[in-house]
């Protein structure tokens, strides 16, 4: 059976949404990634759904929800929760089914970028590379060997690889 992640952000439109779709795309049938917001704007980013359509993702499914889903019976019991931005870092989670491992991989939003369309798109961009890297790295893990503690720590030390927060 494979492992539940879920990525966690305020509006959750953006980069949990990037994240989603990336350890969907790179980590089945390992792993089975969710995605949702403290304060769900309620729609998907243009950017996020125009930069994972470009990378070759799936985009069907993907929306803004509230973290409360997965909190209510009948949600899916939760290995891992990860937040993506420092808001839903810092906020009181929802008491989630299972005993997930908690970390926190901080990357700056790309949807608060002002400027024009390019520049949007570069920041996009970049964040996807960010999270891409730490996808892989955490894909690269023995997961199944580790206990908690050590999933912990090395979903720590993946947060604390150097990449831009």
């Amino acid at each position: 059976m494979a492992e539940t992640v879920l990525f966690l952000c305020t509006g959750n439109s953006a980069r949990s949404i990037l994240a989603e779709a990336l350890l969907n795309a790179h980590g089945a049938p390992r792993f089975r990634a969710f995605s949702a917001g403290s304060q769900p704007v309620g729609r998907v980013n243009p950017f996020a759904i125009e930069i994972l359509t470009r990378q070759g993702h799936a985009v069907e499914g993907l929306s803004s929800k509230s973290w409360d889903r997965f909190a209510e019976t009948g949600a899916p019991r939760l290995d891992v929760v990860i937040t993506v931005c420092g808001n839903a870092a810092e906020e009181k989670c929802p008491v989630w089914h299972g005993a997930p491992v908690h970390a926190h991989w901080g990357h700056s939003d790309p949807a608060a970028v002002d400027g024009s369309d390019a520049d949007k798109r570069a920041a996009f961009f970049s964040v996807y590379q960010q999270i891409e890297t730490r996808i892989l790295r955490f894909l690269g893990l023995n997961w199944a060997a580790l206990d908690n503690d050590q999933r912990a720590q090395a979903l720590a030390e993946i947060a604390n690889d150097g990449l831009p927060a």
